[in-house]
Formats: C-alpha cells, structure tokens, sequence
C-alpha cells in the first residue's frame, strides 16, 4: 500500500494561494483607486490577510463572495458609461466675468522630478488664460504646508511663480501666495483675508473639475464671492469613451466622496 504525501499539500495550498492572489488584487485596487498613501507593510499585510483567510472555508467563502462582488460592480463601472452622471455632478462650471483676482487652487508637486503635477499645471495654465484675457489683475496661487510631503520637496508656488516669470518676465500679473495652506478650507479662509483686507467684491475660483463644486461651496460658506471656472482634466477623457477612462472617473468619485466623508465627521477634509 502506498500513500501520497503530497495530495493533501496542494489541495490546501490552491486555495490559499488563489487567496493571496485574490489580496494583491485588492491591494492594488486600493492602491490606486484609494490614492494610498500608507506604508507597503499595510498592503502586504492585505495580502497576507487575505491568504490565511483561504486557509478556512469559512473565511474563504467570505473572501471570495466579497471579491466576486467587487469585480461586478468594477465591471459595471468599467464596460458601461455609468459614472458619468455623479462625475458630471462633481463639476461646476460658470462662465468668467471681471473679478478682482483669480485664485489658483494648489494641487500637487512630483518631488523626484521637482515639477506641477499634471493637475496643477493645467490650473496654473487656466489661471494664465484668464488674466491674459483681461478678467482680473491678480493671480492668487498656493503655498503648502511643509508637512504634505518630504522636506525637500520643491514648493508648489515656488515653481508656479518661476513658470510665470519665464513666460511673463516683463509684463506678467501680479501674484500673491496663499502661505502654509494644507486644504481647500485653508485657502478659502486666506482669500477671505485678502478679500475682506482689500474690498474685493469677487474672484474666479480655479480647480480641476471635478473639485470644482467642493471648493466653491467652501469658499462661499467662507463668504468669499466666487465664480467657478475650473481648469480642463488632464488624466482622462470625461465623457469616459474607453474602459481606462472609467477606471480613472472611479477614482475620482472615490477621492471625493471620501473627502466629503471626512468633513460630515469633522475631520480634516482632503484637498
């Protein structure tokens, strides 16, 4: 009589395998859908997790029903146009009149390359645009806090203002920065110093689309006169015409409501 050793090692190994792959799907969806800014020991741990989770039927069973679900409602996302309405809702755009100053919300910076993040050029770019065509004087720009990233990080209006004189080194607009800013509340709240201190009467409010609605309700609550005038989005198509498209909108829609989240509970909103 003989006997396989080796037959009961793989029937509870595949399971627990199949787990652990199904964790470093999951760990790579929050990753990007979630922006992830913790550190890799949590995303290993995601994976670690799920694959002692494959070890029990139970567990197993919960594991998979819950990634089952998710990969539906990915794949609704991704192969129908349905996000295009709470995307489009995000999204407040009114056309510019004279203002006294164009506020350029602060986006972000890639420190490894010390260049604007794709979202705070085109902000920038908007912002330009406006002044060039003579809708106010004054272009309003962000300086972060130091503690949004490492400390040797290039300072977001340090390099928008070094833009701006390359482009403009004669005749550009005046710029005034909004110092150690780390949320869109924070920049209201600077804008309505300088609105109340210099009696503006309104300002074009400049942000990515999808963050448009958000910051104008902010800054009106602030008491700030604003028009919302949002720069174009630059990382997809927003009529989402291609499955990457969607990918990118899910994203977005999960940053969002996150941060309204975050500020229904009293924490400190995102930017």
């Amino acid at each position: 009589m003989t006997f396989d050793l080796k037959a009961p090692v793989v029937h509870h190994t595949r399971p627990v395998l199949a787990s652990a792959a199904l964790g470093l799907v999951l760990a790579t969806l929050a990753a990007f859908l979630g922006e992830l800014r913790a550190p890799v020991s949590l995303l290993v741990a995601l994976v670690l997790g799920s694959a002692l989770a494959g070890a029990w039927r139970a567990s197993r069973r919960v594991l998979w029903g819950g990634g089952g679900l998710l990969a539906a409602a990915l794949g609704l996302c991704l192969l129908t146009p349905v996000l295009r309405a709470p995307l489009a809702a995000l999204s407040l755009a009114q056309p510019p009149a004279p203002a006294d100053a164009i506020v350029v919300l602060g986006g972000g910076v890639q420190c490894g390359t010390a260049a604007q993040t794709p979202a705070s050029a085109a902000r920038l770019i908007k912002g330009l645009t406006l002044w060039r065509a003579g809708f106010a004087p004054v272009l309003i720009v962000s300086e972060p806090s130091g503690l949004l990233g490492p400390a040797d990080c290039p300072n977001l209006s340090a390099l928008q203002r070094a833009q701006i004189t390359a482009l403009y080194p004669h005749d550009g607009p005046q710029v005034l920065n909004l110092h150690r800013v780390t949320t869109t509340r924070d920049e209201a709240a600077r804008v309505k110093a300088l609105v109340r201190s210099r009696g503006w009467r309104r300002v074009l409010l400049v942000t990515s689309p999808s963050h448009s609605r958000r910051a104008a309700t902010l800054f009106e609550a602030s008491g700030v006169p604003v028009l919302s005038v949002p720069a174009e989005e630059t990382l997809y198509d927003t009529t989402l015409p291609l499955p990457s498209d969607r990918l990118y909108a899910l994203r977005t829609l999960l940053y969002e409501g996150l941060s309204r989240l975050k500020a229904a509970l009293g924490a400190t909103p995102e930017r």
